[in-house]
């Protein structure tokens, strides 16, 4: 395959895409399927409804999943299968908050992966005429740029549950400080919950209010704080769980529970900060050892050099 061929494929792929994507926006002539009538109505208590109602207008991935769903079924199962750690995605996914299913992050992942093998095939194709490379070199381009597209995916929803994770960490102590100010002051548990989603603007909040929706819905307000806990999977935010569901179990006051477990975050984090303090002891040596003390030498040792040279 030349040079031309390849980047004529490339640019025929970009205009296809480029080409349905304005005949997607242009209006609808059939009438609009039950999903559609009704996902505007179970947006609150359907991650479907919501993820069904993010779609974009223009989106040439039905198309592409029609003609090639046979294929992109088997590809899905066996990168599930090479990768695995269903569980583990799925844990991430909540941890991120992401409203994707972990079919559909395989997806995202294989079409990371075939994007990534295209680069590479393009390149190739590209440095050919110029550069002469052997045959396993032409095929481990290709090959090894897919293989980091899937893993790029699995970074960036990692790197996303670890900064929300830390964020949830750092505001659980204020945020069970002030639902201890609300219990406090006579409210139950679920208003509590309700006030702490309605005026906070955190992570937390927002998975607080995930527990009063699913209260309101029918849900137990224990079952749904331990789905909370379960979905996080945050130690801190766990333990809190646990001691606030052994109280509303046991009828204990539940505002020295949570004033307690408060102190405990607060001391967790204060912990973690010496921790990371001391570990990162021999990287504040760098600059110590490298810039400073280098510095220190050359103020000392120039004036004598300076002296010796003048002969004085």
């Amino acid at each position: 395959m030349s040079a031309t061929v390849a980047w004529a494929m490339l640019f025929g792929v970009v205009l296809g895409v480029g080409l349905w994507s304005l005949v997607s926006l242009a209006p609808r002539l059939s009438r609009p399927s039950l999903a559609e009538r009704t996902a505007p109505y179970l947006v609150d208590v359907s991650a479907g409804a919501r993820q069904y109602l993010s779609k974009r207008s223009s989106d040439p991935l039905p198309v592409f999943g029609v003609l090639l769903s046979p294929v992109a079924r088997v590809a899905i199962d066996i990168l599930d299968g090479i990768l695995g750690g269903t569980e583990q995605i799925e844990r991430r996914l909540a941890q991120s908050r992401s409203t994707l299913s972990v079919e559909h992050f395989r997806s995202q992942q294989l079409v990371y992966g075939v994007v990534g093998l295209t680069i590479g095939a393009a390149v190739v194709a590209a440095s050919s005429p110029t550069i002469t490379m052997p045959m396993a070199t032409q095929l481990a381009i290709p090959i090894v740029l897919g293989a980091v597209g899937i893993m790029s995916r699995d970074l960036v929803l990692r790197r996303a549950a670890r900064r929300r994770i830390a964020r949830i960490d750092s505001e659980l102590p204020t945020v069970l400080e002030f639902l201890t100010l609300s219990l406090s002051a006579g409210e139950t548990v679920l208003d509590g919950l309700r006030r702490v989603a309605r005026v906070s603007t955190g992570e937390l909040a927002r998975e607080f209010a995930v527990v009063v929706t699913e209260v309101n819905s029918g849900v137990g307000l224990v079952a749904a704080l331990e789905s909370r806990a379960a979905a996080l999977a945050l130690p801190a935010f766990t333990r809190c769980v646990e001691q606030m569901t052994g109280a509303l179990e046991r009828g204990t006051p539940l505002s020295d529970v949570l004033r307690a477990q408060a102190q405990d975050s607060r001391e967790d984090t204060k912990r973690a900060l010496l921790e990371a303090a001391g570990k990162k002891e021999v990287t504040m040596l760098v600059p110590l050892v490298f810039l400073i003390l280098p510095t220190t030498v050359l103020f000392a040792v120039w004036p004598g050099i300076v002296v010796l040279q003048t002969g004085f």
